[in-house]
């Protein structure tokens, strides 16, 4: 089930909500499930944004699940003093979603300079996109208008106005396409990459995907692994993935993918000093093969193992079950 499937009930992130304002805040709206942000001895602020229908409410509440205090529809002007106020009562956790309906974006930069100012650490940035296509399936299933929908305006035209004006806001933010998941999926990804260790400045996610379901939004580098011999010819080896001994075992006796295996760990180890000399938080490298089972989990998972030991790292299989 796809997350437009769930509508109305997770994506609520198209239509206005009020707005709660910081005297009626208390600890009660924290939700922990593990982690303690009353024991955290540095604030932690996360900014969600991206296009309607994606599924910021999922993520606002997987956030939640995390122990974050989350604010939903929040004007720009609120968000340093309400974030302020929640972090001196003791909230350590804050994630506030940002989009269209907050009001002029202008003002945004400004904000962030102002909570990074009284609350520590700049505010991590998370925003979620999905396809035209999908996007359009997700509300013609949920019948709810689109926040930019003007008479005389499509829908595709108001999509296309709210991605140009989330855009210079939100490029350096941590990027996760909805196109192909779940509710569980997307709430399994954010708790790991809300939850990971804060020491290393950059975030390296390694993303398995199937050509036959589409290039992904969210990668920064693209990697092929189609030309490697495939395990799905093998009756035995088809319905297992890159994660299970037997496919490892064949694809660990073939040269090639041992060749673009080490192909691929030279070519980031030369350059990711240069990624985080340009003081990117976040790095996104997909590798795809035709199904997205067999021969790109199976490099995701050795890149991730090697990258371990100096980098913080995320592991996506896209086309894996939930």
């Amino acid at each position: 089930m796809s997350l437009g499937n769930e509508a109305p009930a997770h994506l609520g992130d198209v239509a206005p909500e009020t707005t709660t304002l910081p005297a009626a805040i208390t600890a009660d709206t924290v939700t922990r499930t593990g982690a303690d942000p009353q024991s955290s001895p540095t604030p932690r602020v996360v900014l969600v944004s991206g296009v309607s229908g994606a599924g910021k409410t999922v993520a606002l509440r997987a956030l939640e699940d995390c122990g974050f205090t989350a604010l939903d529809n929040l004007p720009v002007p609120f968000l340093a003093p309400v974030v302020a106020h929640l972090i001196a009562s003791g909230h350590r956790w804050v994630a506030a979603a940002v989009d269209v309906r907050s009001g002029d974006l202008s003002a945004l930069p400004a904000a962030i300079a102002a909570v990074t100012a009284s609350c520590g650490p700049a505010p991590a940035l998370l925003f979620l996109d999905a396809r035209d296509e999908v996007l359009l399936a997700r509300f013609s299933e949920t019948r709810r208008a689109h926040p930019l929908a003007r008479e005389g305006t499509t829908l595709s035209e108001a999509i296309a106005a709210e991605r140009a004006l989330l855009a210079p806001y939100f490029a350096d933010a941590h990027r996760i396409d909805t196109s192909e998941l779940n509710s569980g999926q997307l709430r399994r990804w954010l708790r790991e990459w809300a939850l990971i260790a804060t020491g290393e400045p950059l975030t390296l996610t390694f993303q398995s995907f199937g050509y036959k379901h589409g290039l992904p939004l969210d990668a920064d580098l693209v990697f092929d692994a189609r030309c490697l011999p495939n395990p799905h010819y093998d009756p035995q080896l088809r319905p297992l993935t890159g994660q299970e001994a037997p496919v490892q075992a064949f694809l660990d006796a073939q040269p090639e993918a041992q060749q673009m295996a080490a192909d691929l760990i030279a070519f980031l180890e030369r350059w990711l000093p240069h990624y985080r000399a340009e003081h990117r938080a976040y790095l996104t490298v997909a590798i795809g093969c035709t199904g997205g089972q067999h021969r790109s989990v199976y490099l995701v998972e050795r890149l991730a193992a090697h990258f371990r030991a100096s980098a913080r790292v995320l592991v996506r299989h896209r086309a894996l079950a939930a």
